[in-house]
């Protein structure tokens, strides 16, 4: 008969490696500024012990040492791969529910196909979730993983905003590590961890800047300015455009109050996204391009620079084809190529995703929205999917494929694309009203039930009185 404790048997860190879990406990005895003396002492090892588990060196697997290191650092048992408690009644829910058939062997075209290699982006997803519960426990920040529903993502930030929540400050080291979490949830789609977890960064985010010293001010502010640009884009996602410039216009003040030219510029970028969805599509060229010629860079100028500058230019250019100004488009994205061809390869410097594919997947985006089809996806069959660096933008292109097709009216191929979003980045079909409307207008058409399975999609992303 095995142990009483399940916790005994089991394997302790299923899918992570010694480096993984050691990466997870760094960042977590960082969060609470501690030294690796300090830990070892707290443990009864020496520092160069705790080095050693830190850089995997050696491995981390004795399941009541991780429980001990869980319980110094407050991690999240389940950060640690261990099995945390549950509630009386409740269950463990499945990390995810969306690799059922219905996403094998996709097939948009001939040339147009989700990468198959299932196996490294399923570790990275386990990672990234580890590693952002070790992010919120860090703010005290919810770390559950889900809303219930997520059915008014926003009103956590509305109380934050017009409300009276307050927070107690926190290191920068802490805080920075809460920006970089809530982008890395966004940039991986996760939508439901934001939507728990921006509230408690904003707060503690302004708390910091309020009581820090003259000499941390700056960098305090510009971290605010970080965890407000992550809110904007968040509810851009939701279409709550009015919110979204709220939120984007305290990004901007506060990066202007702060230390980095390229928050800076992005605070000007996320303010000109809304005032291009907002009808004001030349007022937010116009603060691209002042944006853009701020930073421009230099023979000498690093990769941060020339990320955001290339990122200015093709939001820029997709700025100018919803204006309806091809020729602006095209020299925008123009300048946008030859700054990732300067840069060299695709990669994700001050988190822009911005190289060579995002270029092009701008050019996917600018050929829809200008109407010509059958170019966007001439230019979506140049690019492999797998090659996108983040899964956010991985489901952008699908449904920006998908776009495409349906405005060229072919359903099937559209539908296709929707199902590759969905696979990609689920909260991407799951909580965006544009890929709601295609699915509605798809039903419609779908007299003959030839799209199968479309019924049971549409009640996965939410669309009322279409259950599985």
């Amino acid at each position: 008969m095995g142990p009483s404790n399940p916790l005994g048997s089991a394997p302790a860190t299923r899918g992570l490696s010694a480096r993984d879990t050691g990466t997870i406990v760094r960042a977590a005895r960082q969060a609470k500024g501690l030294t690796q003396a300090e830990l070892g002492r707290c443990l009864g090892y020496s520092a160069s012990q705790i080095s050693r588990y830190e850089r995997g060196i050696q491995s981390l697997t004795d399941v009541r040492l991780l429980h001990r290191f869980a319980l110094a650092l407050a991690i999240p048992p389940q950060a640690l791969g261990l099995i945390p408690p549950l509630p009386a009644g409740r269950h463990a829910e499945a990390a995810r529910s969306d690799g059922a058939t219905y996403t094998s062997g996709l097939n948009v075209g001939t040339e147009i196909q989700p990468d198959g290699n299932e196996d490294p982006v399923r570790r990275r997803e386990l990672f990234s979730h580890a590693a952002g519960l070790v992010g919120a426990a860090a703010l005290g920040v919810p770390a559950s993983g889900r809303t219930s529903g997520l059915t008014d993502p926003g009103r956590s930030l509305e109380s934050l905003i017009y409300g009276s929540a307050t927070a107690e400050p926190v290191p920068l080291r802490t805080l920075r590590a809460g920006a970089e979490q809530a982008r890395s949830w966004f940039q991986t789609a996760h939508y439901d961890r934001l939507a728990i977890g921006l509230p408690g960064l904003i707060a503690a985010a302004t708390a910091t800047r309020e009581s820090a010293s003259s000499d941390e001010r700056a960098a305090a502010s510009t971290l605010l300015a970080e965890a407000y640009i992550v809110a904007a884009g968040f509810l851009v996602k939701l279409n709550d455009d009015a919110f979204a410039w709220t939120l984007a216009d305290r990004a901007l003040q506060a990066a202007q109050a702060g230390n980095d030219p390229l928050t800076a510029a992005d605070g000007r970028r996320a303010v000109a996204t809304v005032l291009r969805r907002t009808g004001r599509p030349a007022r937010a060229r116009e603060l691209l391009d002042r944006a853009a010629r701020d930073i421009e860079p230099g023979t000498d100028a690093g990769p941060d620079q020339l990320s955001m500058y290339g990122t200015l230019l093709q939001v820029a250019a997709y700025t100018a084809a919803v204006d309806g100004n091809r020729s602006a488009a095209t020299e925008l994205v123009g300048e946008a190529r030859r700054t990732a061809t300067r840069l060299g390869a695709d990669a994700n410097h001050r988190h822009t995703a911005f190289g060579p594919t995002n270029v092009t997947l701008y050019q996917v985006s600018i050929a829809q929205v200008l109407g010509d089809n059958g170019t966007a996806i001439e230019h979506a069959k140049t690019l492999r999917p797998a090659e996108i660096p983040t899964a956010e933008r991985q489901g952008r292109y699908w449904i920006d494929v998908a776009r495409a097709f349906h405005q060229w009216g072919k359903p099937e191929n559209c539908y296709r694309a929707l199902l590759a979003a969905e696979r990609a980045a689920p909260a991407e079909v799951r909580y965006r009203p544009p890929v709601h409307r295609i699915t509605e207008d798809l039903l419609s058409a779908d007299h003959r039930s030839a799209l199968p399975g479309l019924r049971a999609f549409a009640g996965r992303i939410g669309l009322p009185g279409t259950g599985t």
